[in-house]
């Protein structure tokens, strides 16, 4: 059972203590990095694996199923991943990609991703907010459509907020239950125990989907000290999920509003809601909502398939003979910045700016003979920078040694339609090619 990796994605190019407080009741262990702080998950005494690895595992398994099925190999891959993942996870999935051996043709948003798939099957155009709750994270995006060109007005989400943080809760009213009728027995001590309860509290939420109440029943759970064998026996009613879990929605609906106002459009105006992810299934998910937009939600959509179709229908769309052609235009999830001299967060890319992007910044020595320039990037809407995520420490070398002030070097910031970011720089007045450094969290990396 320690063994058992759940969740990987949510965890990808995250910091072993933000991880870790993330998700408290996980079955599998983290350790620290030899080389940062990175995940791992401790599947036994000697191996350790990082969620960019479980994720080419995935992909591995994927890419051998969909080959058997297109009877052929596969020349790229559109991989969908949530709007709100930063820099260091969009490229962290760009990475696990490469280790299963697939060439990435884009990394596509999966809130974008599901309105292709009922933007273009039903043919309509309007203003569309699609809320995505899936099993680990959570997406909000308006998107307006028009003539096949997908424009997405604003995005926001939660990487931590899904379907597992449910079940948790879930979890958490069982132990208390249990520990109510047997006091002094604590299951969490009991990693068997605790994934038998984690595997019913997923089903028993799918029963409470239709029905009112169920029995939450697993015999033979753990022993007295006695030897007297202990059964969990309960009735979970839908009145005690939703009272469980109402902050979670909440969470969700505080977003959708933060998102609206972003987009600078009524949540009324929207005219179309489509519901993604096996979480909005739930009753109290669909009548927040339902209030929220003062609409009901599109029942035209699979919210378990639509991300998948939408990112194979636009995977064709790439082909050069393909009759299906759409324009998306989207944006970056949160501000992109770097640490000025007071330690606050000077953006260079605002929060919801269109990608593809380029900005270009002139930077002078500050003391003679300076030869490099050194700034930390950070990504994230918090004015302090440091309680930002660092995506990385960036140096510029080979300044020609000259007076304070006489160089100024300009700084090329790239933002590709992936969301990645790029960097150059160059002496201005010489035109000069720096060489450029860079660490990365745990990686690092040279380019020319």
């Amino acid at each position: 059972v320690g063994a058992t990796i759940a969740s990987a994605k949510r965890f990808m190019g995250r910091a072993q203590v933000e991880a870790q407080a993330a998700d408290e009741l996980t079955p599998f262990h983290f350790a620290a990095g030899a080389d940062g702080p990175v995940v791992y998950f401790q599947v036994s005494e000697d191996r350790r694996v990082t969620p960019m690895e479980v994720s080419a595992e995935v992909l591995k398994v994927l890419k051998a199923r969909a080959e058997v099925a297109l009877e052929g190999p596969l020349d790229g891959v559109v991989i969908t991943v949530p709007a709100y993942f930063d820099d260091a996870q969009r490229q962290a999935t760009k990475d696990a990609a490469r280790l299963a051996g697939l060439t990435v043709l884009r990394l596509l948003n999966e809130p974008t991703s599901a309105s292709l798939a009922y933007g273009l099957d039903k043919k309509r155009d309007g203003l569309f907010a699609v809320f995505d709750l899936g099993g680990g994270t959570f997406d909000i995006s308006v998107i307006e459509i028009r003539d096949r060109v997908f424009e997405v007005k604003a995005t926001g989400g939660d990487i931590f907020l899904g379907g597992v943080d449910f079940d948790n809760r879930i979890i958490e009213w069982v132990l208390e239950s249990f520990q109510a009728i047997h006091p002094g027995v604590d299951l969490r001590r009991d990693p068997i125990a605790m994934q038998r309860i984690k595997d019913l509290a997923e089903r028993s939420k799918i029963d409470l989907t239709d029905r009112k109440e169920c029995a939450f029943n697993i015999p033979f759970i753990t022993m007295t000290p006695e030897g007297q064998p202990l059964d969990v026996d309960l009735r979970f009613t839908r009145e005690v999920l939703e009272a469980r879990t109402h902050d979670l929605v909440t969470r969700c609906i505080d977003t959708c509003e933060r998102v609206c106002r972003d987009a600078r459009i009524d949540p009324r105006a929207i005219d179309h809601v489509l519901l993604v992810g096996g979480m909005t299934r739930m009753p109290l998910v669909q009548r927040e909502v339902t209030a929220f937009f003062g609409r009901q939600p599109s029942k035209q959509v699979n919210p378990d398939e639509a991300v998948a179709i939408g990112a194979a229908m636009f995977a064709y769309s790439l082909e050069d003979n393909s009759n299906l052609k759409v324009q998306l235009l989207d944006v970056i999830p949160m501000a992109i910045g770097i640490e000025n001299a007071a330690g606050d967060l000077h953006e260079i890319f605002m929060r919801n700016e269109a990608v593809p992007n380029l900005k270009q910044l002139s930077f002078t020595t500050s003391v003679d003979n300076q030869q490099d320039l050194r700034m930390r990037i950070y990504q994230g809407d918090e004015p302090i920078a440091p309680a930002n995520e660092l995506l990385g420490e960036f140096t510029f070398s080979g300044i020609r040694l000259a007076p304070a002030g006489s160089v100024r070097v300009q700084v090329d910031f790239s933002l590709s339609q992936d969301g990645i970011l790029t960097m150059s720089a160059k002496d201005k007045d010489t035109g000069v090619e720096m060489k450029t450094s860079v660490h990365l969290g745990a990686r690092a990396a040279e380019q020319r």
